[in-house]
């Protein structure tokens, strides 16, 4: 009687399919997996379907893995929209390999009960990094020197104009999130009086707070811009906050 218990199982076992994982649709690849490598995402527990390397144009490629694609991992290359997510009715999650979502139609996922995430924190640093590099870049036009000496203009025209010095300068963040406060952090530190604006005052800061992106210019000598690009947030740096920067004034 054990032994053909035994044998049932054995044969409900030879029966049982393993489940397929789920898809995971990536439209383009991410910049990110040229510097990590493609190894550090592969998992047993999902299966990456790379739309770049099927010789079928895209809408038939979307159109016969429509009902198994169950997420997206996409970045600024390639945009999730409202028409990508109507062919594929299963999608359930959106990743971004990003911070910033301004690629990822939000309002049609949430319409459809999609998840959206994005890389937080993760290259706050680096964002930072690249940002004080710029402005030390600017202030002491240090590619625009390098292009007048390799244009033999030194020859010719003599020294290239002096730079300003960063320390002391006054700095306004417009947008004071992960991103933002790294920024500030290296500014301090290389003696530069930081300000800035945000959706609200840091109580936490004491760093001069506006409300106002334009007040902010009035009284910086330099802005960084720190925030997401959004409705409420495209077109917030115009000619009136361009114009009053350093200035001490306000147009608006």
């Amino acid at each position: 009687m054990a032994d053909q218990e035994e044998e049932q199982d054995n044969t409900g076992d030879q029966n049982h399919k393993p489940k397929d994982p789920p898809q995971v649709l990536v439209l383009k690849p991410p910049p990110v997996l040229s510097v990590i490598g493609e190894e550090s995402f592969l998992s047993n527990k999902y299966q990456f379907l790379k739309a770049w390397e099927s010789p079928l144009p895209l809408h038939q490629f979307l159109t016969a893995h429509a009902g198994s694609i169950q997420a997206i991992l996409c970045s600024g290359a390639a945009p999730v929209t409202d028409d990508l997510l109507q062919l594929l009715p299963s999608v359930r999650l959106v990743v971004t390999a990003s911070a910033g979502t301004n690629h990822i139609d939000l309002e049609a996922c949430h319409r459809r009960g999609i998840s959206v995430t994005n890389a937080g924190n993760v290259f706050s640093d680096d964002g930072a990094d690249a940002a004080v590099g710029l402005l030390i870049d600017v202030l002491r036009k240090i590619t625009a020197s390098d292009r007048y000496v390799r244009q033999g203009l030194w020859v010719s025209e003599g020294d290239y104009p002096l730079g300003s010095k960063l320390r002391g300068k006054r700095v306004g963040i417009v947008g004071l999130g992960g991103i933002g406060l790294e920024i500030a952090k290296r500014l301090e530190a290389l003696g530069c009086n930081v300000l800035y604006t945000s959706r609200k005052k840091k109580t936490f800061l004491s760093y001069p707070f506006y409300s106002d992106v334009c007040q902010l210019a009035a009284h910086s000598d330099a802005l960084i811009i720190c925030c997401a690009l959004t409705d409420q947030t495209r077109h917030m740096i115009d000619k009136d906050v361009f114009f009053s920067t350093g200035e001490g004034r306000c147009n608006r």
